[in-house]
């Protein structure tokens, strides 16, 4: 069973908990997902099935979009309603208008500082795995994008983003917050969309069985690299590893032989090498 999976994520499941459940629905070990939504985050999840998984590199950095919800006067040690909270602060009143200013102050490339509930690694261990001693340490800051920001309401503050890999949504709720001159921490998440993957498009974790049909894995890479479809010929040197000589300048492309996935293969100088096999 091979192919790909968009489950609609429930609140109070960790990821790995609908992976899990999911191996044992398709009576499969073969699966792996794309990012990891927090327990109380709902939302597409998307799940790599059999050789799909080879692709997961590709979609790590996939654009998302999330819907948030976040509450004023307070900040936790998550970043988020269910951590502890460590600071309060006056609510005050703030218009639409000052919202949607600060909201679009954040458009564009900006350095944000992870949280430390996040799974980035500092010199070899989590930062989640700090957090959960209660040690403090020191995190830089890295580089995100938001390609798209909207005010959805004001009481309480719901926003749409649409982000680069690697965007907290908490944090962001803090650094609004800031702006506003207040505290604040996020209270809801969805995450609406991954590249061209809608909410519309999920299953419930309740209608995944056996008979369930899988997204077909050039369909999911066509959101993120180019199709390019190869010859019997060219088939041929695909699987030796020949050098490709394809009139192309994309950096990557999806390589399709009778409109199914056989490679991914990278501009290497003149020509395409293939990267990584998807034939078999």
């Amino acid at each position: 069973m091979d192919g790909i999976l968009y489950i609609n994520k429930p609140k109070d499941w960790t990821s790995f908990d609908v992976v899990a459940k999911c191996r044992r629905l398709l009576h499969t070990k073969s699966i792996g997902h794309t990012g990891t939504l927090d327990p109380q985050a709902t939302g597409v999840l998307v799940l790599l099935v059999g050789k799909a998984t080879k692709i997961l590199p590709y979609l790590e950095k996939s654009r998302k979009e999330y819907v948030a919800e976040m509450e004023f006067g307070k900040r936790t040690t998550t970043g988020d309603i269910w951590g502890e909270i460590i600071e309060t602060s006056d609510v005050k009143s703030v218009s639409e208008e000052e919202i949607k200013v600060v909201l679009n102050s954040f458009l564009g490339k900006s350095m944000q500082k992870p949280p430390m509930v996040s799974a980035i690694k500092k010199d070899g261990k989590k930062l989640y795995e700090y957090a959960r001693q209660g040690i403090e340490i020191e995190v830089e800051k890295r580089q995100i994008e938001i390609f798209e920001i909207e005010l959805l309401s004001v009481s309480p503050l719901r926003f749409r983003a649409v982000v680069s890999a690697g965007c907290y949504i908490r944090s962001l709720c803090e650094d609004i917050a800031e702006k506003l001159g207040m505290l604040g921490t996020m209270s809801a998440l969805t995450r609406t969309k991954v590249e061209n993957i809608c909410l519309s498009d999920c299953v419930s974790i309740e209608d995944v069985s056996e008979q369930t049909k899988l997204h077909e894995i050039e369909q999911v890479l066509s959101g993120v690299m180019p199709l390019h479809k190869v010859s019997d010929s060219m088939l041929m040197h695909v699987k030796n590893g020949k050098r490709l000589y394809i009139q192309r300048s994309e950096e990557l492309l999806c390589l399709t032989h009778q409109d199914k996935a056989v490679a991914i293969a990278v501009k290497d100088d003149e020509a395409y090498r293939v990267k990584r096999g998807l034939w078999g």
